[in-house]
């Protein structure tokens, strides 16, 4: 398979008008990166399990997310997903994109994080992504530093989390 293009898999969520979305991209190292540059995540279904295993991970068992009876009556009418779930959801389409894998060194913060809608079990969601910067590093010229800006929506093109990540990503020399 030595010089083959890379494999892609074009999926498109319900609700969603896109040209696909590509499976996976070609890890990257600082230089690689540029201001203005685009990611587009798969799409993920969030599972009744998701919900049981960030509650038994985490312990936060609230009924909002935990009891179906209560939260029918709650504001959303139905069971939510965990705020910090949705975040982790957004930091693993991240990484599953592959784009840095084996360069990223550290995941260093976020400036900002939105979480204007609510991810309930069921929902389709996906992530957009946007460099926004790069910087250089002067106490270690081995790395430099990337934001990229996210956006995940669900299937009816709602914004449920909005958020810039910040890596320090391995140079290729």
């Amino acid at each position: 398979m030595t010089g083959s293009p890379p494999t892609t898999v074009t999926i498109y969520p319900e609700g969603r008008n896109r040209s696909g979305m590509p499976y996976s991209y070609e890890p990257h190292h600082f230089e690689d990166f540029t201001v203005g540059q685009e990611f587009e995540s798969v799409g993920r279904t969030v599972t009744e399990s998701d919900v049981t295993f960030h509650s038994m991970f985490t312990g936060d068992w609230t009924e909002l997310h935990s009891n179906s009876e209560y939260a029918e009556d709650g504001a959303y009418g139905e069971r939510v997903v965990h705020g910090p779930m949705t975040f982790t959801l957004a930091t693993g389409f991240v990484y599953r994109c592959g784009f840095l894998e084996r360069t990223v060194r550290a995941f260093l913060g976020m400036d900002y994080m939105e979480i204007p809608a609510p991810v309930t079990i069921g929902d389709t969601v996906s992530l957009d992504m946007e460099v926004t910067e790069k910087k250089e590093l002067s106490s270690d010229p081995t790395a430099g530093i990337v934001v990229i800006d996210t956006e995940m929506r669900n299937q009816e093109d709602e914004t449920v989390f909005e958020g810039d990540m910040k890596f320090m990503i391995e140079r290729e020399s």
